[in-house]
Parts: C-alpha cells; structure tokens; sequence
C-alpha cells in the first residue's frame, strides 16, 4: 500500500472544516464495511450519494470520485467493487494532507 501523503489544497476559508469533514468520512467507512458485510446497499448507495454531492464542496475531489464509485457499485449490488471503492475511501483518508489553497 502506497504511503505517500496525498496532498489536497483547499479554500482557506473552509479549512477549519475539514477535519471534521474526514472524521464523518472515517464513519462512514466503518458504516459501509458493516453495510457490505450485511448485503445492505441501500446504505451503501446513500452513503456513496453524499460523498459524491460533498466531496466537491470541500475541495475533496477524490472523495466525489470515490463516492461516485461507490454509488454505482451498489446500485449494482456488486459487492467486490464496493470493497475495491471502500479501499480506495480509506486509503485516501490515511494519506490525505490538507493545505491551505
């Protein structure tokens, strides 16, 4: 697993708000590997809906992307590209650096 911090400038004006922001977002990694874990993609699908509505907002494109992915591979009931999506979300928020932009 690549290490590298992935550095994200964001808006001065918002960057009090990320931390935050990537504290939901690690609730939601825990909520979706329990949702995959019990077949629920409805959670899954609205949970990747809100990323993909939010990510952009918060100068957190990956997080739209991720969101996106993970939508559609619940729309889909397919549960490996969910896990592959999710990986993807934690990773992110691992490595993720937020600067002021």
């Amino acid at each position: 697993m690549d290490k590298n911090p992935i550095t994200v400038a964001v808006d001065v004006d918002i960057i009090d708000l990320i931390p935050g922001y990537l504290e939901n977002r690690w609730e939601d990694v825990h909520t979706i590997r329990s949702a995959l874990k019990d077949g629920d993609f409805e959670t899954i699908r609205r949970l990747g809906h809100s990323m993909k509505g939010s990510g952009g907002g918060y100068g957190l494109d990956p997080v739209t992307d991720m969101g996106s992915g993970l939508e559609e591979a619940a729309k889909a009931e397919d549960a490996d590209a969910a896990w592959q999506w999710l990986e993807k979300l934690e990773g992110f928020l691992q490595r993720v650096k937020v600067v002021p932009g």
